[in-house]
């Protein structure tokens, strides 16, 4: 299909739609309260460009893993290596990977070793509540790293007691290659979400497994994982949280990292995930937030599967954090404090061993004092035992001309350290660079939104540098790719979406959702015949339309994206859901990449033609 027919099926296809068990409530979504850790704003207060799917949304939705609901996110660019959530580079705004911050209920999860690693996450996607993804520099709200923006990954623990039974399979049924044996490429999953809860305690424990054969040679995967939270509430002035994941992935890594002649590539990546958090209420006034949290991760890449003996790479790193939040409620306004601190250790066989600590502190304010007006403003101190001290202070304003309409305005910094992959790794094809100094951001964007019970309609704009910009670039005919400081990397973008919610009747609902992003790199590195890994590969346009149309039992959901980036040709991806629901039991048919496209969104890696699952679930209310 050539762009020209692509475009024309994303405009022409929405007319036949029907949709997934979903009916938008803009209302509650503009009550959110957005996790911020210390300063939680409710949604339609909120200054920034921030995107939010829900646990509806995401039901109705043809996607079987987080990588693939965040594809349907306004301005967020997934780069899959392996399908079904195996494996995938997650970015924001024309950045890069390793810039954009991942949490799981406000708690940074992002990948010390590579950014590559950062979403091996161990919750099933039946226990999110929903995704939060803010956009800009954010270190004034999360601390360094999210340089580019942030990702927080909400679960929800509830006052009922039910059980959730989720399982699907299927199939391209597409011959397997030769080298892979006889039959067809195929697919299964199972998920068990299980929620007990009273006025004073609340537990989640969900658990998945997924095995796939692959969809093309060396690409076979599986995926175990296991997520238990908990919240206690003891009396009016005192809570504890605690949060537990283990995910055990391992899959055949064919055209990862080294292609072509890596063909054989195996990787094993396991994950721990723990916490511990106490909210203390010391008056009608304060409120004191401590927490403790780790994360391990054990990467073991086998350049040659079959043969241990050589190009095997082995990597542990250890995440341990400390950190107090507090608010303080005032006649004047909100004011948010805090420290934090955070060790980040790697062990490794072609990496090396390294440590190093980062020592942060923050102030924030918010008022509400002058009509119509919120302003939210603030400062992030960062020390870091390589690179020293570092000051990021940002402001957020937004001003309500009308009782539906609203402007908001942004500016701040950020900051993104090299990773250890970035510093210290050796390989034949690869090679880090000890001398890598941060990337340093500023960002500033302005926003419309216009908003009913009914509607919305939102347009923006920003305008992003980053000096000290980290790429993996090659200038040789060996292909021999390092990490360099580059100089500036300027972009500017543009974003319009828009959601419309029709009722028909109270069995009969439409609703329908529609994105387009627009980026503008401006960089200088090209010129001088540089090839770059990644940046080349950046997103440019990003069209975006979802829709849902419920009558009685029956359920229809469709999700379409257009995808243009930089020097790569564009790909229209449609998929669609179809269910029906029988008492507790909801039955769902399946088809991604309707009209059966062959592309790729990592170098030379072919993603899965058109894919049929089929799918039940049974909702268990009473336990």
């Amino acid at each position: 299909m050539n762009k020209k027919n692509s475009f024309l099926a994303f405009l022409l296809f929405p007319t036949f739609l029907c949709a997934q068990d979903y009916q938008r409530d803009t209302a509650s979504i503009d009550v959110v309260m957005i996790n911020e850790n210390r300063l939680q704003i409710p949604f339609n207060k909120q200054s920034r460009n921030i995107q939010i799917i829900d646990k509806a949304e995401i039901n109705q939705l043809p996607v079987r893993s987080i990588n693939e609901v965040l594809s349907y996110i306004s301005g967020v660019d997934v780069r899959q290596r392996g399908p079904f959530g195996i494996q995938a580079d997650i970015s924001i705004d024309g950045g890069l990977f390793d810039q954009t911050l991942i949490l799981l209920n406000g708690i940074k999860i992002s990948d010390i070793q590579t950014g590559h690693l950062s979403m091996n996450i161990p919750v099933s996607l039946d226990a999110i509540e929903r995704i939060e993804v803010l956009k800009g520099p954010a270190a004034r709200v999360y601390g360094i790293n999210a340089l580019t923006g942030a990702i927080n990954i909400i679960t929800s623990t509830i006052i009922a007691n039910n059980v959730s039974i989720n399982v699907q399979s299927g199939s391209s049924f597409e011959s397997k290659e030769e080298a892979d044996g006889k039959g067809i490429y195929a697919a299964g999953m199972a998920q068990a979400v299980l929620n007990i809860g009273s006025e004073n305690y609340r537990h989640l424990l969900s658990l998945g497994y997924g095995r796939s054969n692959g969809m093309r040679y060396n690409s076979a995967a599986e995926d175990k994982k296991v997520f238990y939270q908990s919240k206690y509430t003891f009396n009016n002035a005192n809570e504890a949280n605690v949060m537990f994941g283990y995910v055990d992935n391992q899959f055949g890594a064919n055209g990862f990292y080294a292609a072509p002649g890596d063909k054989e590539s195996f990787e094993l990546v396991k994950t721990i995930i723990g916490s511990f958090g106490y909210s203390h209420r010391i008056n009608d006034r304060l409120i004191i937030k401590p927490r403790i949290s780790y994360r391990n991760n054990k990467d073991d890449y086998r350049y040659y599967r079959n043969d241990l003996s050589k190009a095997r790479s082995e990597h542990e790193t250890n995440a341990a954090a400390i950190e107090i939040n507090s608010l303080w409620h005032s006649e004047i306004g909100d004011f948010g404090f805090g420290i934090e601190s955070r060790s980040e250790k790697i062990v490794s066989t072609n990496i090396g061993d390294h440590h190093r600590y980062n020592h942060g502190l923050y102030g924030e304010y918010k008022t509400e004092a002058i009509q119509n007006l919120y302003l939210n403003f603030g400062v992030y101190a960062n020390y870091n035992t390589q690179y020293g001290w570092q000051v990021f202070p940002g402001i957020d304003a937004s001003y309500m001309l009308a009782s539906k309409f609203k402007a908001s305005f942004n500016v701040g910094s950020s900051q993104r350290l090299p990773s250890y992959t970035d510093l210290y790794l050796k390989q034949v094809k690869n090679i880090g660079n000890a001398n890598l100094t941060p990337e340093n951001a500023w960002q500033y964007e302005f926003n419309f939104r216009y908003f009913t019970n009914d509607m919305y309609i939102q347009a923006g704009y920003f305008n992003r540098r980053i000096d000290q910009f980290i790429d993996w670039v090659s200038d040789n005919p060996d292909m021999v790719f390092q990490a360099q400081n580059l100089g500036d990397n300027k972009i500017d973008g543009i974003n319009v979406s828009a959601g419309y919610k029709f009722l028909f009747s109270s069995n009969q609902h439409l609703n329908i959702d529609a994105s387009y992003n627009y980026l503008n790199p401006k960089m200088k590195i090209y010129e001088d015949g540089i090839i770059s890994k990644y940046v080349l590969e950046s997103l440019k346009h990003q069209a975006i339309f979802r829709a849902s149309y419920r009558i009685n039992m029956i359920n229809i959901g469709l999700a379409n994206r257009w995808i243009e980036r930089e020097l790569n040709k564009p790909y229209f991806i449609s998929d669609i859901k179809v269910g029906y629901v029988i008492n507790t039991i909801n039955i769902s048919l399946d088809v991604n990449n309707l009209f059966n496209q062959s592309y790729k969104e990592v170098g030379s890696i072919l993603l899965p033609k058109r894919w049929f699952s089929l799918g039940m679930k049974w909702n268990f209310t009473k336990i």
